[in-house]
């Protein structure tokens, strides 16, 4: 009995002790997120999808993921000790790739015939979320965040044979992590939007030329815009 009391007593103290030296941990920055308001800029990475709606013989999918650039800058607005509204103003640079399959009209080999379209994009998006962070353990503190992104396309040219509508307003959620450094606070963040409203403008349609890709163009009944963004905030 009494070996069992001193192993009992020996694990608490080096439990203990090792929880301690765990919160003992040096901690960066330990007043920054006390201040009203905190500025800070933004690299990453985007992928851009859009989901489709057709009409039968016709399918259309984006067939491969093309990764994007993102750059921004941000102001955040400390609302409370767990609740902070951002303001993230960014550029997301990408492309998507899209693959038209007319499932009525077969080629030698029984594959049906495709018409391939590039859509190349340039957003100027202006998020508007609330993050709500959970409490600060040494130099980490995790989030998540919601809100609303409109976002206007700046190389909406026109295109080969789906046109998307300029503008697009995006439901996105994330999660984070503020990492506290030395010097600064680095924010690994990863989002996921959702493109509320349908995007495609069929009045593209009457300027198409080619009765092929206007018979393509035609089917397409609405497009929804995904996005995933993997962003590194400095603050």
């Amino acid at each position: 009995m009494r070996r069992k009391l001193v192993t009992i007593i020996a694990a608490i103290t080096i439990a203990t002790g090792c929880l301690a030296q765990r919160r003992n941990v040096i901690q960066h920055k330990p007043y920054i997120d006390l201040r009203p308001m905190h500025f800070g800029i933004s690299v990453g990475m985007n992928l851009q999808d859009i989901e489709f709606k057709t009409d039968p013989p016709i399918v259309c999918d984006e067939d491969r993921w093309n990764a994007g650039f993102s750059v921004g800058v941000l102001a955040d607005m400390r609302l409370s000790s767990n609740l902070n509204l951002r303001i993230t103003p960014s550029m997301h640079f990408g492309a998507k790739h899209l693959r038209l399959l007319n499932l009525a009209d077969l080629d030698a080999e029984g594959k049906p015939k495709s018409e391939i379209q590039d859509m190349k994009n340039t957003y100027l998006a202006v998020p508007v979320d609330l993050k709500f962070s959970s409490q600060r353990w040494n130099n980490i503190r995790p989030y998540i965040l919601a809100g609303v992104s409109p976002m206007i396309n700046l190389t909406n040219k026109n295109q080969e044979i789906i046109q998307l509508n300029r503008t697009d307003l995006m439901v996105e959620v994330g999660l984070g992590c503020d990492l506290y450094l030395p010097f600064f606070k680095l924010i690994p963040e990863l989002k996921f939007c959702y493109g509320l409203g349908n995007r495609i403008d069929k009045s593209h349609v009457a300027d198409l030329k080619d009765e092929n890709k206007k018979m393509y163009a035609n089917s397409i009944k609405s497009g929804h815009t995904k996005m995933i963004v993997l962003t590194f905030y400095f603050e």
